[in-house]
């Protein structure tokens, strides 16, 4: 091996260890929730933590799955959460291709708001939002964690779906007008096949906010208790007699599991749809 290919090899080194040390310390709460959830309730409490499961069970699975609320905490969240990626994507999609395609009076003054609202905490908003649901009669619904969720996505999906339709040549649009085509059906034909990316990455983003959002769901669904979500649910395992952490993290590792399903079956579209997003606008 030449000194030529030694050396860059050895200043990359330290970047590589220092890359590698931080991905297992990322990992680790994850490996060691997914382990808890498979160790006995005397392991779990004992005062010599196992790294490693000596014995497995699936009881603390068993006790998740028959909590009162599972499934019907699973219905929904899903149902909210797909009813807010679904609708950021339809509005956003025509806000992105109007500011990317068109030129109009307040377009810059527009994406400086958008921008300004995905800076915004939305947490800071929990008792004005609070104050309108009440006074509009919208506690405890659904759909009204579905317009917050909503809310929180869509300036971020705007955000990328423009920078990648402006990626996209105008030119290919243009030809299939000429084709015959009006502005609508060349976009819907011609470049909306290429924006997989980019919707695959808002849909990921959007999702997993949704799945996980729980101060707006705890805040707003107070007497409706089957209307609650997921991240609720998984405060029910703590008591007055202390917390069932056994149960706890098996319940979070069902929690995770279709987060982490999508990613892996999107994660080829998302690296692309958020570099896409990040470069031209």
């Amino acid at each position: 091996m030449s000194t030529r290919t030694v050396r860059p090899r050895l200043r990359r080194l330290p970047l590589n260890i220092t890359a590698a040390v931080t991905v297992v310390v990322c990992l680790f709460p994850v490996y060691w929730m997914i382990s808890t959830a498979f160790k006995p309730s005397k392991d779990i409490q004992s005062a010599d933590p196992q790294l490693f499961p000596h014995t497995w069970t699936l009881t603390h699975f068993q006790r998740a799955v028959e909590a009162d609320g599972f499934a019907l905490f699973w219905r929904n969240s899903i149902l909210v959460t797909l009813g807010a990626v679904l609708l950021a994507l339809l509005v956003a999609l025509g806000a992105a291709f109007a500011v990317a395609r068109m030129r109009w009076k307040g377009r810059r003054q527009f994406m400086l708001m958008v921008f300004i609202a995905q800076m915004a905490p939305w947490e800071s908003l929990i008792i004005p939002i609070y104050i309108i649901s009440r006074d509009t009669d919208m506690l405890d619904r659904l759909p009204t964690l579905t317009l917050i969720y909503f809310m929180i996505t869509l300036p971020f999906t705007i955000v990328v779906l423009r920078g990648f339709i402006g990626t996209i040549p105008p030119e290919l649009e243009e030809a299939a007008q000429v084709d015959g085509c009006t502005r609508t059906g060349a976009f819907w034909r011609v470049a909306m096949p290429l924006l997989a990316p980019g919707l695959m990455a808002t849909s990921l983003f959007g999702f997993i906010t949704a799945w996980n959002e729980f101060a707006y769901a705890n805040f707003l669904i107070i007497k409706q208790q089957d209307n609650r979500t997921l991240p609720v649910w998984l405060s029910s395992f703590q008591n007055t007699f202390g917390t069932d952490w056994g149960a706890t993290m098996a319940a979070s590792t069902l929690f995770a599991l279709p987060a982490l399903v999508i990613f892996l079956l999107l994660q080829r579209h998302v690296t692309s749809g958020f570099a896409a997003g990040a470069v031209k606008g």
